[in-house]
């Protein structure tokens, strides 16, 4: 490679050049390690936290099943199990849903309520705490970056399901 040549001039799969699987994966296994340890005490696990994070900000009524799966980004049979530890805490009650007769709805319980906001509180100490790795002025631009890419890589896997139904993206 020559002075003058940059990484970006490598081919996207070289070893001297960043690579975008890889870094996500670093980055999600280290904030996942870093909040489990920090909330190891208050009997929670990030996937619960994000799930009472969905249904905190989701609908008052609450959401389905599949809705949460699709808010988590993570498979519905993980989703039924963690809602099922989830239920014997107290934290939330599922309902049958009131015109779906094959839904269940999912409904915060007041403790769950308070299991949030417990856990809040360590969620927004450590994002604060990464995100004082990039320059302040930086961060908003990043956190947009980070999003499109979550929606491309999103985007990606559903072109490999045949028959995928999604909903349409908003602009």
């Amino acid at each position: 490679m020559s002075a003058h040549s940059t990484n970006a001039e490598l081919p996207i799969d070289a070893p001297d050049r960043r690579r975008l699987p890889p870094l996500l994966r670093r980055a999600w296994y280290g904030l996942n390690q870093a909040f489990r340890r920090r909330i190891a005490r208050t009997g929670a696990t990030p996937d619960q936290f994000t799930a009472l994070r969905c249904l905190r900000e989701g609908d008052r009524q609450g959401l389905t099943q599949g809705e949460l799966s699709r808010l988590m980004s993570s498979d519905p049979n993980t989703v039924a199990s963690l809602l099922e530890r989830m239920e014997k805490a107290g934290w939330v009650e599922r309902r049958p849903h009131e015109t779906d007769r094959r839904a269940r709805r999912v409904i915060l319980l007041p403790a769950g309520r308070r299991k949030y906001t417990e856990l809040r509180t360590l969620a927004v100490a450590l994002q604060s705490q990464i995100l004082t790795a990039i320059p302040e002025q930086d961060r908003e631009r990043f956190l947009e970056h980070l999003s499109l890419m979550a929606d491309a890589c999103r985007d990606a896997a559903e072109e490999s399901i045949p028959n995928s139904k999604t909903a349409p993206r908003s602009s």
